[in-house]
């Protein structure tokens, strides 16, 4: 009954959210089922930081627009979440919710899901909120280089405060909801957030898929056509790594941190 309840309730939410322009209709399919597993195998605990990362990345995503113009030439996809970004933020907590069916009674499952989270919504946060950051943001692999802002790669003083704010948000909620060491569990799933963003940086500054448009004469994730409309350039990275594999491996990262360190500690 708590899957199919799970299944009732992921399926309003991305609904509503389809409804609302912040899922295409692949994103909503693909939202469903991710939800249904988390909501109905977790519980509403899980429910809800999976609720906190998505309600809190669609508000940024359409707050400060007028800051943000310009920028969307240089992301790869919209505001608009489609399977791919579903699936790139949300498939490692999925499979931390499938695992907690297996090992009801383990720790590290929960320790998993929230890093997960904590990951992909501190690389969130650093996406949105960096671009009202005063100056151009600096290289990761090269702090003395100036890049523009939205170019991947790219650190700043507030994306990076942004960052660990969002990962202690979702941090928050899994020592609140947390039976025992409750200090011990929020400074490990921020920490592991905030690693996660950093590493998601790294990649988009090394090895993510980074292509160039002839016309506008500007570096882009979009391909095969620019804003524009013309067809963009493969000019570093690897092409099967694109934004949605990178968030991936964000939230991949986090994870190992955390598990890491909570085994190393233990």
């Amino acid at each position: 009954m708590q899957l199919f309840f799970g299944f009732i309730f992921a399926i309003i939410i991305a609904y509503l959210a389809y409804g609302a322009h912040s899922l295409s209709r692949s994103g909503a399919v693909a939202a469903t089922i991710a939800g249904t597993i988390i909501f109905g195998l977790g519980g509403w605990q899980w429910a809800a930081l999976l609720l906190t990362f998505f309600i809190s990345s669609t508000l940024l995503t359409r707050a400060f627009k007028n800051r943000k113009q310009g920028l969307d030439e240089k992301f790869s996809k919209g505001g608009e979440r489609d399977a791919g970004q579903v699936l790139g933020n949300g498939a490692i907590a999925t499979v931390f919710a499938f695992l907690h069916l297996i090992f009801p009674a383990s720790s590290w499952t929960w320790i998993g899901f929230t890093a997960a989270l904590a990951s992909v919504n501190a690389d969130t946060w650093a996406t949105e909120l960096g671009v009202l950051n005063p100056t151009p943001p600096r290289m990761i692999t090269d702090l003395s280089r100036r890049v523009e802002k939205g170019t991947s790669g790219g650190v700043s003083l507030f994306g990076t405060l942004a960052a660990l704010l969002g990962s202690a948000v979702i941090a928050s909620l899994a020592a609140l909801f947390s039976l025992t060491d409750h200090w011990s569990l929020f400074l490990l799933i921020t920490v592991s957030g905030l690693l996660g963003s950093l590493f998601d940086s790294l990649l988009g500054a090394t090895v993510q898929a980074m292509y160039y448009c002839p016309t506008d004469k500007r570096e882009t994730e979009k391909h095969p056509l620019h804003s524009c409309g013309t067809q963009t350039v493969h000019i570093r990275g690897w092409k099967w790594l694109n934004n949605d594999w990178v968030n991936f491996a964000c939230g991949t990262f986090g994870v190992l941190v955390a598990l890491l360190a909570s085994f190393t500690l233990v």
